[in-house]
């Protein structure tokens, strides 16, 4: 009944979480599409920047955006707010029930740093703390600045933290926290920023005061970070899905590779929405840096040693080979893998693969092939010592399997 419980939590907060980032995203680019379509209009009202007219539904909108505010406060107004926040508390409460419950399967690399669980906890909190620290003074102090400067920074940043989490946590734990980290800085800019400034102008509005602009300004700058922030998200979100991303020596150079291709994405749509022609020279680039991921993946693979007499091993599958991987495997995989798994409160083996037969490792070869050698991924945290040479003999099955398969 606590295993079903676990699942059945896990899969409501997945869906709450993924429905609240939907409509913040959502919300999110489109104002952006809309601040990026205005246009000037000598008869708007005072005050006002730019207009737009939409069509939707069946229906005309016609939208005016004032800069700073309108010289008197309407009666009521719409907050874009708690989506933000619903996906933040949703997906930290995802962080707190998959990461650090299982933090020994999914956060520690016993043979990077044997942390404790409530260690590998507090490094990630301070962790997530600090990026947000950091980003937000250095978009303080670079406000006035040249925008490339600010960009840069922040980039050095995000690089930085994520190839010191590499080195301290799992190759999955260490994906996600940069995952983390990168949310948490769009929501606080959003919780701490964007809607503080706003609340600001509204009160100057009652008191009849001028508004301040620089509330605006600094909202107009958070809020472009978001927008380019939003896709290396959702990359991060559904990478842990392809072992092949996350799971590699370079997963951390992959990670800044990814945010300049999401900002590369984002730009080219953002042009498109000012009415100009779409920068498509963006997708050369794109290319190109896609091209080069796919080398860093295969590069930061386990370095197996070298195979003697590949072509004796590819007639047929040698008795010895067999018995070796499997014995391996056995040994390493099954305390999960089982019917029964010899894991603490684990009742069924994850995604009900089971590997405790020869049948079982030869219908599921392929995805041992994909987890274990061709990237970090299983072990998870490498808890049970798969060491580089053992990853050799389950890819010697593999390639006498995958030939018998093609002949």
């Amino acid at each position: 009944m606590t295993f079903l419980f676990q699942e059945w939590s896990e899969l409501v907060l997945r869906w709450f979480h993924v429905i609240a980032g939907i409509a913040w995203i959502g919300s999110s680019f489109y104002f952006i599409a809309l601040d990026l379509s205005l246009k000037q209009n000598k008869n708007l009202p005072d005050k006002a920047h730019g207009e737009a007219w939409q069509v939707h539904g069946g229906g005309f909108y016609h939208l005016v955006k004032y800069l700073v505010a309108p010289s008197k406060l309407p009666s009521e107004l719409t907050w874009f707010k708690w989506e933000a926040y619903a996906t933040w508390v949703s997906g930290f409460a995802l962080l707190a029930l998959i990461y650090y419950a299982g933090a020994e399967l999914y956060m520690i690399d016993i043979v990077k740093y044997d942390l404790e669980k409530y260690e590998a906890v507090i490094i990630s909190l301070l962790g997530i703390i600090f990026g947000w620290l950091i980003y937000d003074f250095i978009c303080r102090i670079s406000l006035k600045t040249n925008v490339y400067v600010l960009i840069c920074s922040i980039f050095i940043l995000i690089t930085v933290m994520s190839w010191v989490y590499s080195q301290i946590f799992s190759y999955r734990g260490a994906f996600m926290q940069i995952g983390t980290v990168l949310g948490t800085i769009m929501v606080a800019n959003v919780l701490m920023i964007i809607i503080p400034g706003q609340k600001k102008v509204v009160s100057s509005l009652l008191a009849n005061d001028t508004p301040n602009p620089i509330h605006g300004a600094i909202a107009k700058q958070r809020s472009l970070h978001n927008n380019y922030l939003t896709l290396p998200v959702i990359f991060i979100m559904i990478s842990n899905h392809y072992p092949l991303i996350y799971a590699t020596e370079y997963s951390w150079l992959i990670i800044s590779i990814i945010l300049i291709i999401g900002a590369l994405i984002r730009h080219f749509f953002n042009i498109k929405h000012t009415g100009a022609k779409p920068p498509y020279w963006v997708c050369f680039p794109i290319i190109i840096l896609a091209s080069l991921i796919f080398y860093i993946s295969d590069l930061g693979k386990p370095q197996l040693p070298k195979i003697k007499n590949t072509a004796s091993l590819i007639e047929k599958i040698p008795e010895n080979t067999l018995l070796n991987a499997k014995e391996i495997i056995i040994s390493k995989c099954s305390m999960c893998h089982a019917r029964e798994p010899a894991w603490d409160n684990m009742k069924n083996a994850p995604k009900l693969v089971n590997l405790e037969t020869t049948a079982d490792i030869i219908n599921n070869i392929e995805s041992i092939h994909k987890q274990s050698v061709l990237s970090y991924a299983m072990p998870p945290g490498n808890i049970s010592f798969l060491e580089d040479n053992e990853r050799s003999l389950i890819n010697q099955l593999y390639l006498s399997i995958h030939n018998l398969k093609n002949n």
